[in-house]
């Protein structure tokens, strides 16, 4: 499966993949985050409901602290 996540192609095996699975592989768990699915905000509730299909456009951003 090939997805483009923040303009860059990346290829995951087998055929289902959630937000929270996608999470995981990033690293980025425990992390304040957002992400975007195809110009849609993907609700917290919905990361480990909703899978991640072929050829879909990923958005990541995380939020920085600082003041």
């Amino acid at each position: 499966m090939k997805i483009v996540i923040n303009g860059r192609e990346k290829e995951f095996e087998g055929g289902k993949i959630t937000p929270n699975d996608l999470a995981q592989h990033l690293k980025i768990t425990g992390k304040r985050f957002a992400m975007e699915c195809n110009g849609q905000i993907i609700s917290r509730s919905d990361f480990s409901i909703m899978y991640i299909k072929d050829g879909d456009q990923l958005e990541i951003v995380g939020a920085v602290g600082g003041g």
